[in-house]
């Protein structure tokens, strides 16, 4: 059984996010939002369907997908159009949707190259792409929940590797892929701890490139803060070694 079958009948992870504060996912939300009212768009990793509601009261027509069981039901239960799926091939033609996101669904993929070519796939030309995760190669920070990201040490091998992927980046395309981990399995459940994907914001942003997407910005920041502070946070390199990976793009025209 692969990781990502582990989440098929997991009520603990339907727990989980029945819980999400609603602010954590405004922004990612806003930003999948698409600019044409009742335009089709996708959330991957629905979960409990909170961003498919958020989208739909917004006017669009909101799709989502999720590899577990019990969060279909619950989303169906509150008329949500949302569906369960194998979490490898997205069940849907080519070039269907106007926008398309996965809110911290790459870090728990077990083919994290290919899940973001299957993402641009379903997007027609000009579709936006959000893509947010947790930067497993912050160097600067603090609540550092994961033990991949805490500590003086890890900070510094984070930073060593992220130059290292920035330098096989130019001299070797072909040959980056995303660092994997180990998944750390407790009670009680924390889809946090079980990442089994170094996901951070360079490589998000170059696998999307390959895929045929246009980068508009990778920041730091996957909820809403102060605008001067997030204009700070996000102005300098510094962005790629903190907080988080959040990544928006528009698919090429072909």
């Amino acid at each position: 059984m692969g990781h990502q079958d582990t989440y098929r009948h997991n009520e603990a992870y339907a727990e989980f996010l029945a819980s999400w504060d609603p602010a954590f996912y405004a922004k990612y939300a806003d930003t999948l939002q698409p600019s044409v009212p009742g335009e089709r768009v996708l959330d991957v990793g629905c979960g409990v369907g909170q961003v498919v509601r958020r989208l739909k009261a917004a006017g669009a027509d909101a799709h989502g997908v999720e590899v577990s069981e019990p969060n279909v039901i619950r989303a169906r239960q509150a008329g949500l159009n949302c569906s369960l799926y194998d979490g490898r091939r997205l069940p849907f033609p080519d070039a269907y949707f106007g926008a398309v996101g996965a809110l911290n669904v790459l870090e728990h993929v077990e083919d994290p190259e290919g899940f973001l070519a299957e993402l641009v796939r379903v997007a027609r030309p000009g579709a936006r792409l959000v893509v947010s995760s947790p930067n497993f190669f912050r160097a600067l920070g603090w609540r550092d929940y994961h033990p991949h990201m805490r500590g003086l040490g890890n900070k510094w091998r984070n930073l060593r590797r992220l130059l290292e992927k920035r330098r096989q980046a130019r001299k070797a395309p072909d040959t980056v892929r995303f660092d994997r981990m180990t998944p750390i399995v407790k009670e009680p459940f924390s889809p946090d701890d079980d990442a089994i994907v170094a996901t951070n914001g360079f490589e998000i942003a170059f696998f999307l490139d390959r895929a045929g997407c246009q980068i508009e910005r990778v920041a730091c920041t996957d909820r809403y803060v102060a605008g001067p502070l997030d204009w700070a946070l996000n102005l300098t390199p510094l962005r790629w070694v903190l907080f988080n990976a959040f990544v928006v793009a528009r698919r090429r025209d072909r």
